[in-house]
């Protein structure tokens, strides 16, 4: 390993936390909000310019995209995990072992849900997801395109991570919004010029995210890195797989369970409310996904200097970018907060012009599904902290309690007494109860790290 490597790696153990959380969280944060642009900017075309309903269709294959983006986030977050902890201990020499597997894990994991996606389409849509007769011709559009280009979607992210952690955070930044400019160009393209619809933004998603893949790999051959993908380390082994996925399952049951969460809620809100209320989910979520990816990339630029440190046993630089990446998450969140209460409306108009129910339903859902939205930044940075010191029990306990063990029984019970309304308050009471479950467990860890720490 070079010098000039060393040294990007061992500043994580000596630059003080402030200055690399900035560094390494900015270009994240700058990613991850031209990623939502990615992932949302096709909901704008098509609500501005083809119909609402197909922001329905979207909205109801979400659960499938969001199961790849899951695929992606168990390998390439655990891969990145343990590269950062074993770059801590100074054991370099396994890194890329760990590449390698990672690489082929991301190839064969979403290869497989791609498959069984193709193979059972028009059942999943229907019978799992519910598309009504109106939205299915929207929903089979797209997601047979996407699905596609279902591998780079799920290699370029994944792999993408590893650049952050060799330490250029700058230039794993770069790949994404290449990706993403690419997406936000293509999109009228090939939806109003080439007179495709639905499809032309499938198409242009699918294209983006190849380019955006290619550049990620274009990385690690070149002079920037000493680092390659090895065929040789791409000989799964049992051990190092099954620890790159335990470290991994924290982050990549949030995802899963979201779209567990998405095909419960889609199914309630046709009852409810009709396509109607399924469109303006799928607004209200896209415009909510815009709070939520900023958080998550500080998630990813804290992540590397918690798990470095972590395994240099230094922990009360440990605690310190704990501490000050809660602080950032929550102003990060009440600011988001403070945008959605006081200007719904404009918001709303991003997606569609059209007024009535669904403007009204809009504005009404967006109030409150991020009535607690303060709060939940130190929920999610918690849970990425058990992932980023390699304790994916407790990890995987907090990304469950909010999506699955609260989420879903309110999600079933409260529309029984409170109707759409209930629907929409599963969101804030369940981000209050998974905070305090999140602080009882902090509360012993930080204890831990203090002992530790002496």
């Amino acid at each position: 390993m070079t010098e000039k490597r060393l040294r990007a790696t061992e500043r994580l153990g000596t630059e003080k936390i402030g200055k690399l959380l900035f560094d390494f969280s900015i270009p994240a944060v700058v990613g991850m909000l031209v990623n939502t642009i990615y992932n949302i900017v096709d909901r704008i075309y098509i609500g501005q310019g083809v119909d609402p309903l197909g922001i329905a269709g979207i909205t109801i294959v979400m659960p499938l995209m969001m199961t790849l983006m899951a695929s992606s986030i168990l390998i390439g977050v655990g891969a990145n995990a343990l590269f950062s902890i074993r770059l801590g201990e100074g054991r370099r020499h396994e890194v890329e072992k760990i590449m390698g597997h990672a690489f082929a894990l991301l190839f064969l994991i979403p290869g497989v849900v791609i498959l069984f996606s193709f193979i059972f389409l028009d059942k999943i849509l229907i019978h799992v997801l519910g598309a009504s007769e109106a939205i299915f011709p929207y929903a089979k559009t797209y997601l047979r395109i996407i699905l596609y280009g279902g591998i780079f979607s799920a290699m370029g992210p994944g792999i993408n991570h590893f650049i952050r952690s060799d330490g250029h955070p700058k230039t794993s930044m770069l790949t994404q919004i290449i990706g993403a400019v690419l997406n936000i160009i293509l999109d009228p393209i090939f939806i109003f010029v080439f007179g495709l619809g639905i499809a032309g933004a499938a198409w242009a998603t699918i294209i983006s995210q190849f380019i955006s893949f290619v550049f990620v790999m274009a990385y690690f051959n070149s002079r920037f890195t000493a680092l390659r993908f090895r065929i040789r380390e791409m000989k799964l082994t049992l051990k190092l797989s099954l620890d790159i996925m335990a470290l991994g399952l924290a982050p990549c049951v949030m995802p899963l369970a979201m779209g567990l969460v998405n095909v419960i809620q889609n199914r309630s809100l046709s009852y409810y409310g009709g396509d109607v209320a399924i469109t303006t989910m799928g607004i209200v979520g896209s415009i909510i996904m815009i709070i939520f990816m900023p958080l998550q990339g500080l998630n990813q630029g804290v992540q590397p200097i918690i798990g470095y440190n972590y395994g240099a046993k230094k922990y009360h630089r440990v605690r310190e970018a704990y501490w000050l990446s809660i602080k950032v998450g929550t102003a990060m969140f009440t600011a988001g907060f403070l945008l959605l209460q006081l200007f719904p409306q404009f918001f709303t108009a991003i997606f569609t012009q059209a007024a009535g129910e669904l403007r009204t339903m809009c504005v009404r859902a967006i109030r409150i599904c991020t009535a607690a939205l303060p709060l939940i930044g130190f929920q999610i940075i918690t849970s990425n902290y058990f992932q980023a010191v390699g304790k994916p029990i407790q990890g995987t306990i907090l990304g469950m309690s909010r999506q699955l063990l609260i989420f879903i029984p309110l999600l079933i019970v409260l529309p029984l007494f409170l109707g759409l309304d209930g629907i929409f308050l599963t969101m804030p009471v369940s981000d209050v109860l998974s905070v305090i479950i999140s602080a009882l467990f902090m509360r012993r860890e930080l204890k831990v790290l203090q002992r530790l720490a002496g």
